[in-house]
């Protein structure tokens, strides 16, 4: 392992694949942070981690890091259902943990994330960006000045134009690694929606289908194969045209849920995984006028209607435009400021835009929905953590802290 200057975090990251890009927002040798370790099962993961991070230890075994007194923090960006072993783990070791969004596939298992890290007292960070993007800042702004009054529904809709090619080929297609698309991808958003209406679901329902990535016909490459090169391309299209889809796909390609909220908030969210454009639309209607936005990215607008009745009108009462932020991710330049706040955090310890109980509470209500639409849309109710492990985490994981939050953390 190569010495970090005095200043510098040592950063240890467990799983480099689609989100390691954190793992290089968060290398910053010299100015805060740096990577010292990797684990990673794949050896060519490993072998493009040491040349992406010079001197770092590179290893197969994760314990080898959390073992290590020379690592101060962990990022854990490995597959959905190995977040609780791992974050766990970390917990335990004594690492401050940043642990990517979802939390994990199931309530039990986020549960025990938070018990652990309510008895271990180590600082414990989910990756939920979305709270960082400046979209939902400037959503979340206006709501909170009054804009539009109190918010009473809110409605979502994730287009996932690159479903074809990120989410059915590979694990992200299997239930027992993800419960569902509708709770890995929905994680983002319940959370986002649980901050913007302020409060947390209580009843969801739910219908869903897998329309068209599970067609018989459908080119799946053999058990065991690896994903073929160009993968990931904007020109595979349409869907039916995409190859090498994953051996197994039991998620669904499509969901709609219905959600009432502990405050009385009313809300509803789709998903799609086979439509041509990639974005979110939020709509917040308070008793005051609404919100909506037109784009997610820097330069995108969100408008907001309150000052009459009218005819559809396409020009606002105001239009606000999303500033622009370093983007190395497609995230709106979120990732970045969410490894500022986790280092800060793991550092200091403190409030948090982002929040344990939140992440937790938008994986019960994605886990619901799945389970009433597998069962032909029962409504289904989202039941809290146990009072102490809220009490904890709304006083920032300081064990006699008394601060809150006038919204969910």
């Amino acid at each position: 392992m190569t010495d970090a200057g005095p200043a510098d975090l040592r950063i240890g990251v467990i799983g480099l694949g689609l989100r390691g890009s954190l793992a290089v927002t968060a290398h910053r040798p010299g100015a805060g942070a740096r990577v010292t370790a990797v684990a990673d099962l794949d050896p060519a993961v490993r072998a493009g981690a040491a040349a992406r991070f010079p001197g770092a230890l590179v290893t197969d075994d994760h314990r080898t890091i959390l073992a290590s007194a020379a690592i101060d923090a962990v990022l854990v960006l490995t597959p959905d259902h190995t977040h609780a072993d791992l974050a766990c783990e970390a917990l335990r070791a004594g690492k401050p943990v940043l642990v990517e969004k979802p939390l994990d596939i199931t309530v039990e298992r986020c549960d025990e994330i938070l018990r652990t890290a309510y008895e271990t007292g180590t600082r414990l960070y989910v990756g939920h960006n979305m709270r960082h993007m400046p979209v939902v800042r400037l959503m979340r702004d206006l709501i909170t000045r009054g804009d539009i009054g109190e918010v009473k529904t809110v409605w979502v809709r994730h287009f996932v134009g690159h479903g074809g090619d990120y989410y059915f080929k590979d694990w992200h297609a299997e239930r027992r690694c993800t419960t569902g698309l509708l709770l890995q991808k929905a994680a983002h958003d319940l959370d986002v929606l649980h901050w913007l209406a302020g409060g947390y679901t209580r009843q969801v329902q739910a219908l869903g289908d897998l329309m068209v990535y599970g067609a018989l016909d459908a080119d799946r490459r053999p058990p065991g194969a690896p994903k073929a090169a160009g993968w990931l391309d904007d020109g595979n299209w349409p869907p039916r045209a995409q190859r090498d889809l994953n051996p197994v796909i039991d998620v669904e390609d499509v969901s709609l849920v219905n959600l009432r909220l502990d405050n009385g908030v009313l809300a509803a969210y789709q998903q799609c995984h086979f439509t041509p454009d990639y974005w979110r639309n939020y709509t917040v209607i308070g008793d005051a006028g609404r919100l909506e936005n037109f784009g997610d990215g820097p330069g995108a607008v969100v408008k907001v209607w309150n000052a009459r009745r009218s005819e559809h009108r396409p020009e606002a009462d105001a239009v606000h435009t999303v500033p622009d932020r370093e983007d190395n991710a497609s995230h709106g330049g979120a990732d970045p400021l969410l490894i500022d706040e986790f280092l800060r955090f793991a550092r200091e310890g403190g409030p948090t835009d982002t929040s344990p109980v939140a992440a937790r509470m938008a994986v019960a209500a994605g886990a619901q929905a799945t389970a009433s639409l597998r069962d032909g849309g029962t409504p289904r109710t989202v039941l809290p953590p146990a009072a102490d492990l809220t009490a904890y985490f709304a006083a920032h994981q300081a064990p006699d802290g008394n601060s809150r939050s006038p919204l969910p953390a």
